[in-house]
């Protein structure tokens, strides 16, 4: 068992904890134990199969997809390291694990040969239940790569926790966002290519949301991708002082 998997087997129950797994991939436990994963990046295959040495995995594998049992798992768009195309199938494998998927990613199970047992194609403006977990799913905006791209607020233990996804800085969409409530956390990219926010356009969503903890994501896995959490911090201080941040290690444990 992996080292990842050993801290959320011994994490407390009764609190909330939130789990680095790099890039963009997040792990929530509940109190009462169950597990959503976000985006979740456990293998090579982006190198594999995009075949191009910037996309080299750089961060060391901390849990394997046979390690966990999740009762949901979240892929927002059909890129490798957000659906994990040589993982998602051992994770979903045992046939209790809920998939919510971004719509484009049909076309990935299909290729894998996944029954639609337990797989849900989601959009904007959907919301679903699962288990512990209630799942918003909001727009954002991934560019003509992934046009069916969306983000997630993670409603768990009277918390929320918002995953903005890949995308770039839409101010226009803010009062969706709000719509929802006073954010927990909010988890977005600062690596500012392929269409993502940059480490100066998420500090002024951190600014215009005013999450009480804003975790910046989507840098260090891949030589091709930048991000610069020293950078991002910077801005921080420029855009919202008066907000608190975290940068997090990949396998790190916060409690929210």
């Amino acid at each position: 068992m992996n080292t990842l998997a050993q801290k959320i087997l011994a994490s407390p129950h009764g609190k909330t904890v939130l789990f680095s797994a790099g890039q963009a991939g997040y792990i929530i436990k509940s109190g009462s134990g169950q597990l959503l994963g976000i985006d979740l990046y456990l293998s090579d295959c982006v190198e594999r199969l995009e075949g191009h040495i910037g996309f080299k995995r750089l961060l060391p594998k901390l849990l394997a997809p046979y390690d966990m049992e999740f009762d949901c798992l979240i892929a927002t768009h059909p890129h490798f390291d957000h659906f994990d195309f040589d993982s998602i199938p051992e994770l979903t494998a045992n046939g209790r694990t809920r998939l919510f998927a971004s719509t484009e990613c049909e076309g990935l199970v299909s290729r894998l040969m996944m029954t639609n047992d337990g797989i849900t194609y989601v959009k904007p403006g959907e919301n679903y239940d699962c288990g512990d977990f209630r799942l918003h799913f909001v727009n954002c905006d991934h560019g003509s790569g992934a046009p069916d791209a969306v983000g997630v607020i993670a409603e768990v233990d009277g918390k929320r926790i918002f995953e903005a996804g890949d995308t770039c800085l839409r101010l226009d969409r803010i009062d969706e966002y709000r719509s929802f409530g006073e954010l927990d956390v909010m988890i977005a990219p600062i690596n500012g290519a392929y269409g993502n926010l940059s480490e100066d356009e998420c500090a002024q969503l951190a600014a215009s949301l005013a999450p009480r903890l804003t975790i910046p994501c989507h840098y260090g896995m891949f030589a091709s991708h930048g991000g610069n959490p020293g950078l991002f911090m910077e801005q921080m201080k420029i855009h919202c002082p008066a907000l608190e941040y975290t940068i997090m290690t990949q396998g790190e444990a916060i409690t929210i």
